[in-house]
């Protein structure tokens, strides 16, 4: 039998171990970031155009490298991080694998200036696929410039499985946060497209929180502080009242490296247990210092997962931690054993039983017989002041005689209560709506038909109705906006603003009237009538969410996330109360629905209970 096994070319290999660390452009951002970190830059900028498919750029002011090291770079498994085995515990620097540079090669055209401060000239080298271009001597500034074109230009499959420009720069802008956040000291600068998104001076950990996520974001931080013999714990957690339904501002860093931990992330969850409502998630920015050698970073090619010696101790100390900085900064009213003064008994009265309350009754007391002991005064009861006890009989007397001059009874006139309009007959509207709907359990609606019955889901249900409507607003462009006597003026991150800016001709389509739109705040002057002036920051942060991670570019699929999502948040909940006449008319809108039959996420509205199914439940 003839040998099968044969050793890959170096440009296969490459292309295939691009496959673990490039998964898209935010990868390579993240690679190039953490490179010029590891150069010890000070200043860093990042240039992307098209979500990073036609341009990733990362200049920056670190120490440089030499003509024969910016030629090794892209070798694979070439480092200047370890030496041996055992630096792999106790590393310091973000790569340390040697294969970012060679995979990003391997299916880019890639172009690196890079010169340290000694030289008078430094070295530009151009690579296409792994294979070398030019190398040349140039001018060029102290630091490295790394340009990455056209990624995935030799796997068209790969680059067919991109998302649409919007979603990718929302996977570089949460790369570029983890990295930002992690190096409140590094100045960075942020361009897409040549339009500025983030512009960092260097700072501390608090304003670098807020440069990136608004001015408002500083009112909800609560500094998060504990030093152990296992764990350096510091950072901010948001208070509770903060907390959204989506997962958002949530960053774990250990030893200055992003990281994703779900055992960690349920000691925050358990902290907040109580304080938050259901569905809804904590925002916190956390830096623990471990030793080096107790965690395990390279099980991961993103080195974003990794193993800690004793995950058990930091569970309890991160999670005491947090319960700690909620009841010391007045978040949660902290349990006091101390006395209080003014709540303690006399000294005078210490030893004394408390007395009941005495109340006397006249037992004898008749209010129908006079009472001639005591006279009683003009200024009370006047009228019975005249009359006896019994008196009253002559309050009818002659009454007989002037009812017998009344000619018919149709000419007595009653004094009677005033009565008002109404848009409904009462009689009727009991009768119609009282017999034919009833609410179970706050979350379905239970209906007769002629065959049996109809159980629907509430939720549900209004979900499809506000969803046909959403749709028709938009197609038809006949949505009706309700002003707002003073505008809303919401704060929101740069990325936030740019998304906002591409989707406003559908809102405006729905009934949201804009104002100035900013760099960080935009300004609301009307909005649609089943919005709720209360409700409109939450629409818009659900809409933000869902246009960044699911549009794919087209007007039609942009359309459909909007009415969604505005289904979807200002749907009926389960556990609300409907009364009658709501439980009848969202009954007919259903099934004056196109497809009644499904919500828009493609669940199950209703169900049928025939008349034959209930008598089979007797036999």
């Amino acid at each position: 039998m003839a040998d099968i096994i044969k050793l890959l070319p170096d440009h296969v290999a490459n292309q295939i171990a691009a496959g673990e660390v490039v998964q898209r452009p935010a990868s390579v951002v993240k690679e190039l970031l953490e490179n010029a970190i590891d150069a010890g830059a000070s200043t860093i900028m990042l240039v992307v155009k098209d979500g990073g498919k036609v341009l990733i750029q990362v200049v920056d002011d670190g120490v440089g490298m030499s003509e024969t090291d910016a030629r090794l770079s892209f070798e694979r498994h070439a480092t200047s991080k370890i030496n041996k085995a055992e630096d792999l515990f106790s590393l310091n620097t973000k790569g340390f694998r040697g294969e970012a540079l060679a995979s990003i090669a391997a299916i880019a055209h890639v172009e690196m200036q890079t010169k340290t401060s000694k030289q008078e000239l430094g070295t530009v080298l151009k690579i296409e696929g792994s294979k070398v271009v030019s190398q040349d001597l140039e001018v060029v500034a102290n630091g490295t410039s790394m340009a990455v074109k056209n990624l995935f230009f030799n796997i068209p499959a790969r680059r067919n499985f991109l998302k649409s420009n919007q979603v990718e720069l929302r996977h570089i802008t949460d790369e570029f946060h983890r990295v930002a956040l992690a190096h409140p000291t590094i100045a960075f600068s942020f361009y897409n497209n040549d339009n500025e998104l983030f512009n960092l001076p260097k700072s501390n950990y608090r304003q670098r929180i807020v440069n990136l996520f608004g001015t408002k974001t500083n009112e909800k931080l609560v500094p998060v502080k504990e030093e152990t013999q296992v764990v350096k714990i510091a950072g901010f957690i948001n208070k509770p009242e903060f907390a959204k339904k989506s997962r958002g501002e949530q960053f774990f860093f250990v030893n200055n490296r992003f990281i994703k931990s779900p055992y960690l992330h349920h000691a925050v969850v358990n902290a907040f247990e109580g304080l938050i409502k259901a569905n809804t998630h904590p925002g916190y920015f956390l830096y623990l210092e471990v030793d080096p050698s107790s965690i395990d970073i390279n099980i991961h090619p993103t080195k974003t997962e990794v193993k800690f010696d004793d995950e058990h101790t930091l569970y309890a100390i991160l999670r005491s931690t947090i319960k700690h900085s909620l009841g010391q900064f007045n978040v949660v009213a902290p349990i006091d054993f101390n006395q209080d003064q003014n709540l303690e008994t006399p000294y005078a009265f210490k030893n004394k039983g408390a007395e009941l309350p005495k109340v006397s009754v006249d037992a004898g007391f008749n209010p129908f017989q006079e009472n001639k002991s005591k006279p009683k005064s003009v200024s009370s009861y006047q009228r019975e002041s005249t009359l006896g006890s019994k008196s009253w009989e002559g309050l009818y007397v002659g009454l007989e005689s002037k009812l017998g001059q009344v000619s018919t009874a149709n000419s007595i006139e009653f004094e009677s209560d005033v009565i008002t309009g109404s848009i409904f007959d009462e009689k009727q509207e009991l009768a119609s709506y009282a017999s034919s709907t009833f609410q179970l359990r706050r979350k379905y609606i239970v209906t007769t038909t002629k065959s049996g019955m109809v159980v629907i889901d509430q939720s549900r249900a209004h979900q499809r109705v506000l969803y046909e409507k959403f749709l028709k607003n938009i197609t038809v462009k006949e949505a009706v906006s309700q002003q707002l006597l003073f505008p809303l003026v919401l704060s929101f991150i740069a990325t936030d603003i740019q998304v906002l800016k591409e989707i406003k001709d559908s809102l405006n389509m729905i009934g949201f009237v804009f104002g100035k739109i900013e760099s960080d705040t935009i300004e609301i002057t009307g909005v649609p009538i089943m919005v709720s002036e209360t409700e409109v920051g939450m629409v818009l942060e659900q809409l933000i969410s869902d246009c960044q991670m699911k549009v794919t570019g087209d007007n039609f699929s942009q359309t459909d996330i909007l009415a969604k999502t505005l289904a979807k948040t200002l749907a009926v909940k389960t556990g609300e109360q409907l009364d009658s006449q709501s439980q009848q008319a969202l009954v007919n809108d259903l099934f004056a629905c196109k497809e009644f039959k499904i919500s828009p996420f493609n669940k199950k509205v209703y169900i049928m209970i025939t008349e034959n199914e209930i008598e089979k439940k007797f036999i």
